[in-house]
C-alpha cells in the first residue's frame, strides 16, 4: 500500500506539473503522433510494390505494428531511462536516490516518467482495429484478458533490457552508446521474424527478445498456430527479463560508491 500511494502520489504531481505547459505537451503528442504515421507509411509503400513479405499480407503487418505500439507505449511511459548514466551516476542524483526509504529502481521510474507517452497505446488499438476489419478477425472475450497479459509481459520485457543495461552504469561510470543502439535494435520486433535471416531471428526471440513485444502475441490473435507456441512464453519472458534486470540493478547499487572523489 505504501508503494501504491507513492505511485499516486507522484502521478498526481506530474499531471500539475504537464498540465502548467499544456503547449509542450500537445507538441510531444503530435510530435510521437507523425512519427508512428511516418513508420505506418513505410509499411505502406514497402506493400505498394509486393502482396506478401515473408508470407504475410499488409493488413497482418499493419496489426503487428500496432500492437507493438501498445506494450511499447506503456514501456515509455514508466521506464523513461534512456539518460540513466549521465543523470544518476555521472551527475550524482542515485546519491539522492539512496537516502530515501524506498527502492532505488522504483524512485528512479517515477521520476522519469512520461505519462503522455501512454497515447501511443490509443494509436496502437486504432491501428489493430482497423487492420483487424480488414482481415476480418473475430474475438472472443477472454482475448480481452490474453491482450492485456501479452502487453503487460511485452512492457516488461522492454523494461528488463533497458533496466539491464542501465544498470551497467554501476560498474561504467563512462557514457556509453548502448541504449541508442538498443531502442534501434528494438524496432525490429515490429516485423515478423521469418523475414530475417536466422541469426537475427535467434537473437530476437532468445537473446534480445523484442519477437516478443510485437509479432509474436500478435501471431495469436491473427491465428498464426505455428507461432502459439511463442505466444504463450510471451509472459514467461516478460518475468524473467524483469526478474534478471531487478537483479543486476540491486547487484550495481551494493557496487555504488557515490560520484565523490
Amino acid at each position: 500500500m505504501f508503494y501504491l500511494s507513492m505511485f499516486t502520489q507522484y502521478i498526481g504531481q506530474y499531471m500539475k506539473t504537464r498540465l502548467e505547459y499544456r503547449g509542450d505537451m500537445v507538441v510531444e503528442l503530435l510530435s510521437d503522433l507523425l512519427f508512428q504515421i511516418t513508420n505506418l507509411v513505410f509499411i505502406l509503400v514497402v506493400f505498394g510494390h509486393t502482396q506478401f513479405l515473408g508470407g504475410w499480407t499488409r493488413d497482418e503487418i499493419i496489426f503487428i505494428y500496432g500492437f507493438f505500439l501498445v506494450p511499447y507505449a506503456i514501456f515509455g511511459a514508466f521506464f523513461n531511462i534512456w539518460d540513466f548514466n549521465d543523470r544518476y551516476i555521472i551527475k550524482g542524483e542515485m546519491d539522492r536516490i539512496l537516502t530515501r526509504p524506498i527502492h532505488s529502481l522504483f524512485q528512479v521510474i517515477l521520476e522519469r516518467m512520461e505519462l503522455e507517452s501512454l497515447f501511443g497505446a490509443v494509436t496502437g488499438i486504432l491501428i489493430m482495429t482497423y487492420a483487424s476489419i480488414q482481415l476480418g478477425l473475430s474475438f472472443q472475450w477472454y482475448d480481452i484478458l490474453l491482450f492485456m497479459v501479452f502487453v503487460i509481459s511485452g512492457a516488461l520485457i522492454y523494461a528488463g533490457i533497458f533496466v539491464s543495461l542501465a544498470s551497467i552504469g554501476f560498474w561504467s561510470d563512462s557514457p556509453t552508446s548502448f541504449m541508442p543502439m538498443m531502442y534501434n535494435i528494438g524496432n525490429y520486433g515490429r516485423y515478423p521474424v521469418d523475414i530475417y535471416n536466422s541469426v537475427i531471428r535467434f537473437v530476437l526471440t532468445w537473446i534480445l527478445p523484442f519477437a516478443f513485444v510485437g509479432v509474436y502475441p500478435a501471431a495469436f490473435f491473427l491465428e498464426k498456430e505455428e507461432w502459439y507456441v511463442y505466444s504463450f512464453l510471451t509472459p514467461v519472458m516478460g518475468i524473467c527479463f524483469l526478474v534478471i534486470s531487478v537483479v543486476l540493478w540491486n547487484a550495481g547499487v551494493k557496487r555504488y560508491r557515490g560520484a565523490g572523489n
